[in-house]
This record gives C-alpha cells, sequence and structure tokens, in this order.
C-alpha cells in the first residue's frame, strides 16, 4: 500500500526518472506533487503496470496533482553529464518546473543534490513506497515511451516502439547491422563485444 507522504510537510514533491538504463534515447525525469486527498486504486511503482494502466493513469495525476513537471535530457547531454547526473539534473529541472514550491522532495533511488534550500530524503524503491514517486515515475515513463514512440518512425529497424532504447538482443542485433543512430548514446556500450564503433 503506498503512502502518501513521507515528511509531514504539506507541499511534498515526489521525483523519479526513466530511461537510465537505454541505449538510445532522452533520460526522463519528472517531480509531483499531490493534494492530501489523491487516491487511484492503480497507483503503483510504473515498472509494475501495464502500458495501458500507465496510460490510464498519466491524465489522471496531470489533471489531479497540485503541479508537476516533466525534462527530458537529451543523448547528447547523457553523454556530456554521465547518467546518474543526467538524471539528478532531469530531476531539478522538473522540480523547477513545478508552479508551487515544495517544501520537501522525496527522491525515488539513493542518489541526489541539494535542489536550492529544500530538504529532501533519498528512498530507495521509493516508487513503490510512495504516491508522489510512484506518480512521477508514471509521467517520466510515459512520456519517454512517447517520445519513443516518436522517433521510431525515422528509425524502425531498432523497433524503439516496442523497446524503447532498452538493450534488448534485437535492439543489439540491429546496432551490429546498421551501426548507431544520432539518439544512441556514444558513452554507453552499446555492443558486448564493442571495441570500436563507427559513429
Amino acid at each position: 500500500m503506498l503512502q502518501l507522504n513521507y515528511s509531514g510537510h504539506k507541499l511534498e514533491a515526489g521525483t523519479d526518472e526513466a530511461g537510465r538504463g537505454c541505449l538510445s534515447g532522452p533520460v526522463v525525469a519528472a517531480a509531483v506533487i499531490l493534494p492530501d486527498n489523491f487516491k487511484h486504486e492503480l497507483l503503483n511503482d510504473s515498472k509494475q503496470l501495464s502500458e495501458k494502466k500507465r496510460q490510464e493513469l498519466r491524465p489522471y495525476i496531470e489533471e489531479h496533482a497540485l503541479a508537476f513537471g516533466v525534462s527530458f535530457i537529451h543523448q547528447g547531454e547523457v553523454d556530456e553529464l554521465n547518467v546518474l547526473q543526467a538524471s539528478i539534473t532531469g530531476m531539478h529541472r522538473s522540480i523547477e518546473q513545478l508552479t508551487i514550491t515544495p517544501e520537501f522532495i522525496i527522491v525515488d533511488g539513493n542518489k541526489f543534490k541539494p535542489y536550492l534550500e529544500i530538504s529532501h530524503q533519498t528512498i530507495v524503491k521509493g516508487d513503490a513506497k510512495f504516491m508522489s514517486i510512484a506518480a512521477a515515475s508514471v509521467l517520466a515513463k510515459t512520456y519517454r515511451d512517447e517520445y519513443m514512440e516518436k522517433i521510431h518512425q525515422e528509425f524502425p529497424q531498432y523497433n524503439w516502439k516496442k523497446n524503447k532504447g532498452y538493450p534488448t538482443k534485437e535492439h543489439r542485433e540491429a546496432i551490429r547491422q546498421f551501426g548507431a543512430t544520432p539518439y544512441h548514446r556514444k558513452s554507453f556500450k552499446l555492443l558486448p563485444e564493442q571495441l570500436k564503433l563507427e559513429l
């Protein structure tokens, strides 16, 4: 059962990201502040939900949240920053977009850098424990999936609409056959035996 609040502060933002382990596309982060009467029986860690349920939740979260923000850190910036810093930067940018300043921030995972002067707490598997982090995980995942489906049209041979840029066997096979695209992360090991891939 997900809890609504960690800190006791009324304006508590939850933040999470999607796409850290992908070979292509952006890291997408989201931040959400929920009202204290928020509930939805489907809400859970986005990884535990079907695509259909995530799609159902997204408009509900956007309509009922007190504030939400979503940010994209594209592959060039992921390469520049490294994926952990890209995730934290994405979370910061999502919090920046909130129309209400949070009094406290709860973060999925165990790494974060302070945002302004606002107190925060990192929570391992927070997306399976707290509603605002779960809501942020649903937004990050649905926005990212939508983007990957869009760029799939440009490069259908990688089947991003299905694998969403994750290192599936099929995705790696396509990289082996067709090489890397501008959407691939150059700092990632795209192929297991990769010594030097022509980029």
